[in-house]
């Protein structure tokens, strides 16, 4: 799929949103500056929230929990150890929507099965995405 600018972007966000359940995890994996927090920001917006959506690249967990589908954003950017994730209670969260940026540092095994995004730049400001679609998200995916 290609998305051709930010726009498009915050529009595949705002469908995205609509297709969450709880206990989905997203995985976005990409280099720095193609999209992934974009994206996320489009579907935390499009769940409801109106505050600023920073990315967790210093606090790793941003928490959105006032939300009709409680979010947490995560920005594994800085983990450097796997053994550092048991600290962040991610196993715990049946009841919301987990949206991983940087999900390689996990390790390939966690989340396996994640709806997995990768963003990678194509020509201008567009950005090419592949999904690597679950059992889970069948019907789902693509988004409408």
């Amino acid at each position: 799929m290609i998305l051709e600018d930010e726009e498009a972007t915050t529009n595949l966000g705002a469908r995205l949103a609509g297709a969450l359940r709880p206990g989905d995890v997203v995985k976005l994996s990409g280099p720095l500056g193609v999209g992934k927090t974009a994206l996320v920001r489009a579907m935390i917006r499009a769940l409801g929230h109106e505050g600023e959506v920073p990315s967790p690249s210093f606090a790793i967990v941003q928490p959105y929990e006032e939300l009709v589908l409680p979010i947490w954003h995560v920005d594994l950017y800085r983990i450097e150890n796997t053994e550092e994730l048991a600290e962040l209670g991610l196993d715990s969260l049946a009841d919301a929507v987990l949206l991983v940026e940087w999900p390689e540092r996990a390790g390939e095994d966690a989340w396996p099965d994640a709806l997995r995004l990768d963003l990678e730049f194509a020509d201008g400001a567009s950005r090419r995405l592949t999904a690597d679609v679950p059992p889970s998200w069948q019907g789902r995916w693509p988004v409408q």
